[in-house]
């Protein structure tokens, strides 16, 4: 059987097909940045954070989920992402916008506590801070892979068959 390139192939450059929007595997290290892109869009917006969080809707986990899923698998809470510069992320404004939102949103756990409750961080002074580094790093890597910024955040359920398939 022979296989041929399409022609929105990665490997010549261009963008590979899309899976909901993200571009299925064009970066080598995509399910990652899923990951923190899913993160990174709960985080940054208010109106899930209310309507979802504080509701205690099931399916997308809490603050704390999040925050793990921002640097579980990365380590950004030990090292910069630009050392993911061309594996996760595509370039040094996205490593820096994310490096900004990480240090943000790791502060106000360190001083709330991982297991505090939802309200402890929306609470928190610096909160609004942190949502705008999380939007800021959300709307450039979603911009990056071709999709809308505004959309509403998947479920985790939607997030583990995106990044168990492609």
């Amino acid at each position: 059987m022979t296989v041929q390139a399409s022609e929105n192939s990665s490997r010549r450059g261009r963008r590979s097909s899309t899976m909901g929007g993200m571009p299925a595997n064009d970066m080598p290290w995509w399910r990652w940045r899923s990951n923190v892109r899913s993160a990174l869009h709960m985080l940054s917006d208010p109106g899930f954070q209310r309507e979802v969080w504080l509701a205690g809707v099931d399916g997308y986990g809490d603050v704390t989920d999040a925050v793990y899923r921002l640097v579980e698998d990365t380590w950004l809470d030990h090292w910069s992402a630009e050392k993911y510069v061309g594996t996760i992320f595509r370039d040094s404004q996205e490593a820096a916008l994310v490096d900004t939102a990480v240090l943000r949103v790791l502060r106000i756990m360190h001083q709330v506590g991982p297991d505090a409750p939802v309200t402890a961080y929306l609470e928190n002074q610096a909160w609004p801070e942190a949502i705008q580094a999380a939007r800021d790093a959300h709307v450039r890597l979603a911009t990056s892979d071709g999709e809308e910024p505004d959309t509403p955040p998947r479920s985790l359920e939607v997030l583990r068959i995106m990044t168990r398939s492609a």
